[in-house]
């Protein structure tokens, strides 16, 4: 970790110039972000468990003996327009370290940042490198902030906007103000996506598509085309040039591919903002089927060798191309100065295997973010969330016969569905840095009663600018 901390002091030191700079140096800066930024985040997690009862393990299981594992990830977004309306936009990312058990054995995943490409040493990708053309309607027009994938300025409210190149489908689909961004917010996967959704992604989480999206002041509507990686839980075509060190490849175009929809609609209720999002998807990729490689499996057993890995007791006879669907509903509303509250209900038909996320077949989720201004914390945050996912039929027949999937595979199943409770504070220290304090309690660890539960404490520091 020794690169990242010295990377971590120069950038403090360019944040300190940052902050001293005069208040005319600063506005001439600001009139700069309408034609181009530059962002970075820097942001180090650690997390552990003390042990925790276990009847039995497998190849996948969460280790019963109890560790501590870290991750770092540093970014350097940087933007510029183009022309009226366009904008191109990259992310250089760089990640090290690794989730608890190399990010095996919950579905929930306690760490946003735990990709399922763990490594001791840095690697290095291009995670968004897009255009985005946005086309205005006319009307009523709104300030747009800087951000770190977005320029400053004004664009019409109702605007169509087209995204096409690399980024992640969670950039513009099952977006929420209060559960989010691990990096900032809650650190669970389940708060950052919706966790029945196996959306297209290599294994850190980016992908090559198309985004549209159509918006009018009270109501969105969005599509995304994107491409699936060749085989299950492993990187894309993109990543051959894009990523150090370089792997992957893509299925067939006309036959792995990922594709969503969403309705999003804005309201107000006594003043007090709110949303509500549906989302149907549809993949089609060489899934295996749980019914035929459980058939497989129980007259064939794995070999009790294998060792841990996505997938690795599936037959390669089970798979076959075909289509999974499953529909997620996202929901928000302010409910006092300061207050939220949030939800997420997901589904999937739940007769294919896991290709790209986890392997819940339903999910739900309820939480509440508090800002601390009432203790006169104003940047200070407060979480809580409660998500409990769950398993079909075929699924629970799948992993009962020894078989693993992305993130489980106990070797057998006493199955109940996986509960986990998160809270975290998040503690405002200077400037953009941030530190925060995290518990989450895992009962059921992928989806099995037999082991657990699981107590992770966890810590964070986050910096950007």
């Amino acid at each position: 970790m020794k690169v990242f901390f010295t990377i971590i002091s120069l950038l403090i030191s360019i944040l300190n110039v940052y902050a001293l700079q005069s208040d005319s140096t600063k506005a001439a800066h600001q009139k700069l972000l309408h034609r181009f930024n530059f962002h970075v985040q820097n942001t180090f997690i650690g997390q552990g468990d003390p042990g925790f009862p276990a009847k039995y393990s497998g190849w996948n299981s969460l280790n019963s003996n109890g560790e501590i594992q870290e991750t770092a990830t540093l970014s350097f977004f940087a933007g510029v327009r183009l022309w009226p309306g366009a904008e191109a936009h990259m992310e250089f990312l760089t990640w090290q370290g690794f989730g608890l058990t190399q990010t095996f054995g919950i579905e929930a995943f306690p760490n946003g940042d735990a990709y399922k490409a763990g490594t001791a040493f840095p690697n290095f990708t291009f995670a968004h490198l897009f255009i985005r053309q946005t086309i205005g309607l006319g009307g009523e027009k709104e300030d747009i902030a800087d951000d770190q994938l977005t320029l400053a300025g004004k664009q019409d409210i109702k605007r169509i906007t087209i995204t096409v190149g690399r980024m992640t489908p969670l950039d513009f689909c099952d977006d929420n103000t209060y559960a989010k961004d691990p990096h900032t917010q809650f650190m669970n996967w389940a708060t950052m996506a919706n966790l029945a959704w196996d959306y297209g992604e290599d294994q850190i989480g980016y992908v090559t598509g198309l985004a549209i999206d159509l918006n009018q002041p009270n109501w969105s509507l969005r599509y995304g085309f994107f491409q699936m990686p060749a085989a299950k839980n492993s990187f894309t075509a993109d990543d051959q040039i894009l990523m150090w060190p370089e792997r992957g490849s893509d299925g067939p175009f006309f036959k792995a591919w990922a594709m969503m929809a969403e309705f999003e609609y804005r309201y107000n209720i006594k003043a007090r903002p709110g949303a509500i999002r549906f989302m149907p998807w549809l993949d089609e990729a060489d899934f295996a089927s749980y019914k035929v490689a459980t058939a497989m499996l129980l007259a064939d057993p794995p070999a009790a060798n294998l060792g841990q890995g996505a997938g690795i007791t599936i037959p390669a006879a089970s798979h076959a191309y075909r289509l999974k669907y499953g529909f997620g509903l996202n929901c928000e509303q302010e409910v006092a100065n300061n207050v939220g509250l949030f939800s997420r209900l997901g589904w999937n038909n739940g007769q294919l295997e896991a290709f790209t996320f986890t392997d819940v077949n339903w999910t739900a989720s309820l939480g509440a973010s508090v800002k601390g201004v009432a203790w006169l914390r104003p940047e200070d945050a407060f979480g809580v969330v409660y998500i409990i996912s769950g398993a079909s039929k075929a699924n629970q027949n799948f992993l009962k016969a020894g078989g693993t999937d992305i993130l489980d595979g106990d070797g057998n199943l006493s199955y109940s569905p996986e509960r986990v409770a998160e809270i975290y504070y998040d503690f405002h220290v200077w400037k953009t840095i941030h530190a925060t304090v995290d518990y989450q309690l895992v009962s059921n660890p992928a989806f099995n009663r037999a082991r657990g539960p699981v107590d992770i404490f966890g810590a964070r520091l986050h910096w950007s600018f």
